[in-house]
């Protein structure tokens, strides 16, 4: 039995096996390069998230500083100073003191209500304007003069808007302003 051998399939199979042994080769010599590429980059990519989380804390630190030092600046900018004004070459520079704003400080509710009833007493007044001179918040005033609505003290001129308020006989005999009715 003799077996008919082509040659054309024997090159064939040995061009295969050479292509094959050269691709081996190459992948071999490429692998470390793809692996150190990948490695680096693994550290690169950790080396970022490092520094972003120490900024990250850093910035907790900046901001919790600010918060601590933060009274200290309300006080400063609080207080008035003089305001310098220049009005040409030859003028004189004056000085003038800034009024500071009339604020009642640390007051209860208690007070804060009459203090506001003695208020809109010498004149009717929108709620903006009582915030504004108590130096409370806007809710905080919104409240207080809903309370007082809604107690009789003032009344409300539902006509135009913003509301304006003003005292009624009830929140002026609060005050003492007027003597009480006889009871009958």
């Amino acid at each position: 039995m003799l077996v008919d051998i082509d040659v054309g399939m024997i090159l064939a199979i040995v061009a295969s096996f050479v292509i094959g042994l050269v691709c081996i080769v190459v992948y071999n010599k490429i692998k470390p390069r793809l692996v150190s590429q990948s490695n680096d980059l693994k550290i690169l990519i950790e080396r970022v998230q490092y520094y972003e989380n120490l900024l990250i804390d850093m910035k907790i630190r900046l901001d919790s500083l600010e918060l601590v030092n933060e009274p200290e600046e309300l006080v400063q900018a609080q207080t008035p100073r003089p305001r310098e004004e220049k009005r040409g070459p030859d003028a004189v520079i004056e000085i003038k003191e800034e009024k500071s704003k009339v604020r009642v400080h640390n007051m209860n509710f208690g007070s804060a209500t009459e203090y506001v009833l003695r208020l809109i007493t010498e004149k009717p007044m929108t709620s903006r304007d009582i915030q504004v001179t108590i130096g409370r918040s806007r809710e905080h005033t919104s409240r207080m003069m809903k309370k007082l609505f809604e107690e009789g003290l003032v009344e409300r001129d539902m006509q135009i808007k913003p509301f304006t308020y003003k005292i009624t006989q009830k929140g002026l005999t609060r005050l003492g302003t007027l003597k009480a009715p006889p009871m009958q």
